[in-house]
């Protein structure tokens, strides 16, 4: 069976779009943000500047397309920057466009950039799998789906948010393919581009339940067993076991929070033999054990119907609230 890993990782992620906005600089500048540890994506449109992500400095200029998984700081400035400590705010001058400097100053920079959400209850685990910042150049595919990005964002047409997950799944595979910087850090790209590596990853996502030892996936691997352990671990930045208990675990948190498969049918699919040695493994990575988990699941997912319902329908929402209180008063009485 033909597997995908990079794929599943990234449609684990869950993301959903927060926001895109069309940046446009003149003179000298500079924006500094604050991060929450969500994704940050931006697009060169126009133009150069300065940027330090987490640390990390460089210059982009018009084609390039930067990638954070997991943002905390970011600076942008012009490339003669003002002077130290002195920081400009974009002021938004129509509908999903910001203005930095004066308006009276030529343009010269122009920028698409957006933040999303991961919504999967595993993403540190997922984005701790890849690179901290993915840097691609010329790849005009990626201004595009940055485009759309931001024209479904502002929209309000049927099917958008679904339409954004896909647009975002999309834009986090095609930068991951492309970036120039993501061999160069450990990680499941990184791993997937060593030869000898694919082979036991993809191995690893399309049989999850299978007994899978070190030395079978050496042996998939075509490596020797201390070759590969070492190998592994340097390249993809956890040991091989490690890596696999971590993706069991996320599989099966998802089978968990879909309410259609038993704890046993869970276990099984991957790869444990009873449902009490699951529950054991499961309460001792996650902290708790999977019914409670399945159960907690199972209440968020119906509150937020809920709430969404409500926000969809407010006059019902308005309706339970005084059949509530209704049936409440009759108690007291």
């Amino acid at each position: 069976m033909s597997s995908d890993p990079l794929a599943e990782v990234v449609t684990l992620l869950q993301p959903s779009a927060r926001f895109s906005k069309l940046v446009e600089c003149a003179g000298t500048w500079r924006i500094h943000r604050g991060g929450t540890g969500e994704p940050f994506y931006c697009a060169i449109l126009e133009g150069c500047c300065n940027s330090t992500v987490d640390g990390q400095s460089m210059t982009l200029e018009a084609g390039d397309f930067v990638l954070v998984p997991a943002m905390h700081d970011l600076i942008n400035e012009s490339l003669i920057p003002p002077p130290d400590g002195m920081t400009t705010k974009p002021i938004e001058v129509s509908p999903g466009c910001f203005r930095v400097g004066q308006h009276t100053d030529p343009t010269q920079l122009r920028m698409q950039i957006g933040h999303c959400s991961l919504d999967s209850p595993d993403a540190n685990l997922l984005v701790s799998l890849l690179p901290q910042v993915i840097i691609t150049r010329g790849e005009p595919r990626l201004a595009l789906l940055l485009q759309l990005i931001g024209e479904e964002s502002r929209a309000r047409r049927s099917a958008r948010d679904l339409v954004l997950q896909r647009l975002l799944e999309v834009m986090l595979i095609e930068a991951l393919r492309c970036g120039t910087d993501t061999a160069s850090t450990p990680g499941l790209t990184r791993g997937l581009a060593d030869e000898h590596l694919a082979t036991a990853l993809r191995a690893i996502h399309a049989r999850p339940a299978y007994p899978w030892t070190v030395p079978k996936l050496a042996t998939d691997a075509a490596l020797s067993r201390s070759a590969f352990f070492a190998r592994f671990t340097r390249t993809v930045g956890v040991p091989p076991m490690e890596y696999l208990l971590a993706w069991r675990m996320a599989l099966a948190k998802q089978r968990l929070r879909g309410r259609k498969l038993a704890i046993e049918q869970v276990a099984e699919s991957v790869g444990y033999s009873s449902a009490s040695t699951f529950t054991v493994a499961f309460a001792r990575h996650v902290g708790m054990p999977p019914a409670r988990y399945a159960r907690m699941q199972r209440d968020e997912y119906d509150r937020h119907a809920a709430s969404t319902e409500n926000a969809r329908n407010p006059q019902r929402a308005i309706s339970s609230v005084s059949s509530t209180e209704i049936e409440s008063k009759a108690n007291v009485l």
